[in-house]
């Protein structure tokens, strides 16, 4: 049996670990024997009867602490043994968590052997084996380490404390803040890659961390709840500190120490340098396309004015015609830009991917009607056809002759395809964020539920549908089983950093669908009303989380 990482409130994991190796460990001296064989069977899996003394002994674990293995035969068993001594010295009951990616060298056994639950999954990917081992932990603070013995787990009490003294819900441990041991990183990731996709994103995510990819951090069972963390690849290391932005979620660094790994490097500097980079892009359309858009929108524009009664001479060239036509390719691109980033954040938030809107798109989305849209593209278009009637105009007063008027015909040119890109854009946008009778959700379409709908699908009246069938007590579909996602791996990727094939599981989910917590989202309104009377308004409602998405590989 495959843990599905994203069930959450189901059934146990598959896992190993005998009971005398110690799942459960701690420093609680109090412990009785029958305590230790309780929470033992609990650890790996196995049924326990129902004990009113003993309760469950999942809700005895303070600590969880979680770690990705795909053939760390040679240090897997080190970190294990690391992080029991850190629980031990930190004074608190936990369990270490080792989710097995596919590994062929015998690391599951030597983690068992060393005190581990293992977890599998079969799903390779550094998200997957991190997204499986949160679901199958049973502390009350999750810590994630990778199991290459480049983190100091006998040190887990710095980075729990905050956690403990209900300073902070999320810990991230830095290097750079600590202290990075000779050869533990290459001078390409230290002094360029870190750095630099660290301060991108702070900059697109308003966030202030000194080491955005460290691979030690810790933060509550409810932190991890409130992130909806889904990145599958290596991006969840990005993923991670947005959404705890995002969850406003309280936030402490602490220094640690990096240590030189053991065994070879499974990271690919580029390419996983460049997943992260396309993920965080990808998630702020506001810097990748209306900012830049609107820059080359309003140079292209001041351009084209500039030049419109003749040559203009700067001192060192002289701008003219050539230079008239550059202008109009520049206005007309940016304006497909802003286009292209209004939509691009329309389908992130229809997509569970919320990240806070800025302006300008607060304003665009607070005033956008379509009748405005049209109204503004048709003005546009009018503008510059006008222009043309002029220099047609012109031209047959002048007995069609010769004609110099490419300056005023360029700017007419750009003020028509950008009314006629304004006008169907408009009409893009109202279709996919209200639908074409107004009864969609607000940024994306989901099918309506609920009593009136399943008795259109029947045929049946809605008075004739039992308020029964609909409880709200009734539990939320369960997931469906692994056997159910089919996996396909793409070539070359023997790491735990690979990523999985798009699947059904990269679909959307429609509202309603269960949440990690294991609530519900919000039912959809239907009808015109829900639109139709307030356009205005429906525009600043915000949709709920979806815990569906497109898999960051795809992004």
């Amino acid at each position: 049996m495959v843990n599905d990482s994203r069930t959450t409130g189901g059934p146990l994991p598959e896992t190993a670990g005998p009971l005398a190796a110690g799942g459960l460990h701690g420093a609680r001296a109090d412990a009785t024997v029958a305590d230790v064989a309780v929470a033992g069977t609990a650890v790996t899996g196995t049924a326990v009867a129902d004990s009113a003394d003993d309760g469950d002994p999942a809700d005895r674990l303070d600590v969880s602490v979680v770690m990705p293995c795909l053939n760390e035969a040679e240090s897997v068993g080190v970190c294990v043994r690391k992080a029991l001594a850190g629980l031990a010295a930190a004074g608190v009951v936990g369990e270490v968590v080792v989710v097995d990616n596919g590994s062929t060298d015998g690391s599951a056994a030597v983690a068992t052997a060393a005190g581990a639950r293992v977890v599998a999954e079969s799903r390779r990917g550094y998200g997957n084996a991190y997204l499986a081992g949160f679901a199958a932990a049973h502390g009350r603070f999750l810590v994630m380490g990778d199991s290459d013995d480049t983190y100091d787990f006998a040190d887990l009490g710095a980075l729990l404390a905050p956690l403990r003294a209900g300073r902070a819900d999320y810990v991230l441990g830095s290097r750079f803040a600590g202290e990075i041991l000779p050869g533990a990183m290459p001078w390409l990731h230290r002094y360029v890659g870190n750095p630099l996709l660290t301060g991108i994103l702070n900059r697109l995510f308003d966030v202030r961390s000194s080491d955005a990819h460290s691979g030690m951090r810790a933060f509550t069972k409810d932190a991890y709840r409130r992130m909806r963390l889904r990145c599958e690849g290596m991006e969840l290391a990005s993923e991670l500190v947005i959404a705890a932005r995002r969850a406003e979620l309280r936030i402490e660094e602490v220094p640690i120490t990096y240590h030189p790994r053991v065994g070879a490097s499974k990271l690919h500097s580029l390419r996983d340098g460049w997943r992260h980079l396309r993920f965080m892009l990808l998630l702020a359309p506001r810097h990748l396309f209306v900012l830049p858009g609107l820059v080359l929108f309003g140079l292209g524009t001041a351009g084209q004015l500039a030049l419109l009664p003749g040559s203009l001479d700067v001192g060192f060239h002289r701008l003219d015609l050539h230079f008239s036509v550059l202008f109009a390719l520049i206005a007309i691109l940016g304006w497909q830009l802003v286009l292209l980033g209004v939509f691009a954040d329309v389908h992130n938030h229809a997509a569970g991917w919320q990240e806070r809107r800025r302006w300008p798109l607060t304003s665009i989305h607070r005033r956008f009607t379509l009748e405005r849209g049209l109204a503004a593209g048709g003005i546009l278009f009018t503008v510059g056809f006008a222009i043309d009637c002029v220099i047609l105009a012109r031209w047959l007063a002048n007995s069609m002759g010769p004609l110099n008027e490419l300056r005023p015909a360029l700017l007419a040119m750009s003020l028509m395809v950008l009314g006629a890109q304004t006008a169907f854009g408009s009409f893009f946008l109202r279709l996919v964020t209200a639908g074409p009778s107004g009864g969609h959700r607000r940024a994306g379409w989901a099918p309506a539920t609920g009593p009136a709908v399943s008795a259109a699908a029947t045929g049946a009246s809605p008075s004739a549908v039992s308020p029964s069938s609909a409880s709200p007590a009734d539990p939320p579909p369960a997931d469906p089983p692994p056997a159910a996602r089919p996996v396909a791996a793409e070539p070359g990727d023997d790491a735990a950093a690979g990523d999985r094939a798009p699947g059904p599981v990269g679909a959307p989910g429609p509202v309603g669908t269960p949440t990690p917590d294991g609530g519900a989202g919000p039912a959809t309104r239907t009808g015109p009303e829900s639109h139709e009377n307030d356009e205005d308004a429906a525009f600043l409602a915000a949709p709920a989380p979806v815990l569906g998405g497109i898999p960051a590989h795809q992004h």
